[in-house]
C-alpha cells in the first residue's frame, strides 16, 4: 500500500508540474517546434530546469542502491540504440509534432474536458494495445518487431 501512496503522489506531483509549466497546452508545445516562425523557447528552459533535478534524482539512487518503498530499482535494461529504439522514437517525434501531446502530458490534460485530448488519448491505448498484439502474434512466430 505505501507503494501505491508514493506512486499517486509522484503522479499527482508529475501532472501538476507538466499543467504549471504549459506542457499540457497543444498549442504551446507546437510553438516550441516551430522554430521557424512562431517559436517559444520557454518549454526549453523547462527542460533545463528538469536536466538538474533529474540528474540529482539518480545519483542518489545510485549511491543508495536499493528504493526506499520496493525492492528493486525499475530502468530501462537495453544498453544497444537498436531499429525498435529508433523506430519508436521516430514515431514519438512525429505524433508529438503533429499533435503537440505526448503520453504525460495528454494524461494530465484530460482533466480539462478538450474532445480532442480524450480523442489523442484513445488513439494512444489504442496503438498502444495494437502493438501488445502484435508482439505476442510475433513472439508466437518465433520473431520480434
Amino acid at each position: 500500500m505505501p507503494s501505491l501512496i508514493v506512486a499517486l503522489a509522484s503522479g499527482l506531483l508529475f501532472g501538476l508540474g507538466l499543467t504549471v509549466s504549459a506542457m499540457v497546452d497543444p498549442a504551446k508545445v507546437l510553438n516550441f517546434l516551430d522554430i521557424a516562425s512562431t517559436w517559444d523557447p520557454s518549454l526549453a528552459f523547462v527542460m533545463l530546469a528538469a536536466i538538474p533535478v533529474t540528474a540529482i534524482g539518480f545519483a542518489v539512487a545510485r549511491r543508495r542502491g536499493k528504493p526506499l518503498i520496493d525492492t528493486t530499482f525499475r530502468g530501462p535494461t537495453a544498453t544497444v540504440i537498436d531499429r525498435r529504439l529508433v523506430v519508436g522514437a521516430m514515431l514519438f517525434g512525429v505524433g508529438w509534432g503533429l499533435v503537440g501531446y505526448c503520453p504525460g502530458p495528454a494524461l494530465a490534460a484530460l482533466s480539462f474536458g478538450n474532445p480532442g485530448t480524450w480523442l489523442f488519448v484513445i488513439a494512444m491505448l489504442a496503438g498502444m494495445a495494437a502493438h501488445e498484439l502484435l508482439q505476442v502474434a510475433l513472439s508466437r512466430r518465433g520473431r520480434t518487431a
